[in-house]
């Protein structure tokens, strides 16, 4: 019956995948919105059944493939509805008018459960975050600066300098937001200065399409952040692994402390994985037994996930004690 229904899911989104190859263009249409839409609709129900890593080779490169699709697409969609935004309302504050985007509310929830797993694991009030792959529609850092963290200075960075400019040309008429908002156009494997002086780093989904390159970004950030600061990976899991890269917290954190891996189980599609960037040791005869790996960084057990339970994240925390509303998500206990 399990492998029925991963045939039956595989068969449908490789059906959608040669249907979105074909198009003539990404751009948003009816056409590419309806398959997109019928895509995620697809992916999105929990599908304890699937295993990415071992389905056969061709449907890992249609898989690898197809993301690649879904983060040309969300970078058009994300384009064209920042471009939509500054010009419709020019003459008043764009940020206003932000729930016109289709998945809107989808990034409030997913700002609001990574804000609620922050404030598990973080003691204060972070006062400068880190968004890397920010993109011309910087929702997260608007919402999370907006909603959540109002003194906290947010420095965006990606590698498109028209993505940069469209964003900040996005936030330039809020005035509380344009002072609390950097803007980088940079490669960050390019950014060796300045990434210490970050409480918390977030690492966007697309950015790392292959599991080579998204290891090759944490790394860079394993070395370059503070020992201590919390670094926030979006990942994916189950059928929503078509549509967004996958995050090993076994094996892709080296340098990292795994805190919690959380994976929704409603309409917010990424997964969110935090772990603490490692302290320095000064000493390298520390045994095995104290969890170092005797060459001055504390070693990550490599085990694999044993359990894992529906939770509900109390609203709760170290930032505030107002009620928030809850989102169920499972957690994976490490």
């Amino acid at each position: 019956m399990v492998c029925q229904e991963q045939e039956a899911l595989v068969n449908k989104v490789l059906d959608l995948y040669h249907k979105i190859s074909t198009l003539a263009t990404l751009k948003p249409s009816k056409d590419v919105d309806t398959l997109f839409t019928q895509l995620v609709h697809t992916c999105i129900p929990h599908t304890p059944f699937i295993d990415i890593t071992k389905l056969p080779t061709t449907i890992q490169e249609a898989r690898s493939n197809l993301i690649r699709l879904c983060g040309e697409a969300e970078s058009l969609l994300e384009t064209h509805y920042s471009t939509l935004l500054v010009s419709s309302f020019s003459d008043e504050n764009p940020l206003g008018h932000l729930h016109v985007f289709p998945y809107y509310s989808n990034y409030l929830k997913l700002s609001h459960l990574e804000f609620n797993i922050l404030s598990q694991h973080c003691e204060a009030v972070p006062t400068k975050i880190a968004f890397v792959g920010s993109g011309p529609l910087p929702l997260t850092s608007i919402v999370l600066a907006t909603n959540h963290f109002p003194n906290t200075t947010f420095h965006n960075y990606d590698i498109d300098a028209l993505a940069k400019s469209m964003a900040k040309a996005l936030v330039s008429s809020d005035p509380d937001l344009s002072r609390r908002m950097v803007f980088h156009t940079s490669n960050i494997l390019d950014v060796s200065h300045g990434l210490d002086e970050f409480n918390v780093v977030f690492l966007a989904a697309l950015v790392g399409m292959e599991t080579k390159e998204k290891k090759k970004v944490i790394d860079h950030l394993g070395k370059c952040m503070a020992p201590g600061a919390l670094l926030m990976v979006r990942s994916a899991h189950g059928a929503r692994a078509f549509l967004y890269p996958v995050v090993d917290p076994s094996s892709d954190l080296n340098g990292f402390e795994v805190l919690s891996v959380f994976h929704p189980i409603d309409e917010v599609i990424n997964s969110v994985v935090i772990a603490r960037k490692c302290p320095i040791i000064a000493t390298a005869s520390l045994s095995a037994e104290q969890g170092f790996d005797g060459v001055g960084s504390m070693a990550l057990h490599n085990k694999c996930p044993e359990e894992i339970q529906s939770v509900f994240i109390s609203g709760n925390n170290h930032y505030n004690n107002g009620n928030m509303t809850e989102e169920l998500v499972a957690q994976e206990k490490l």
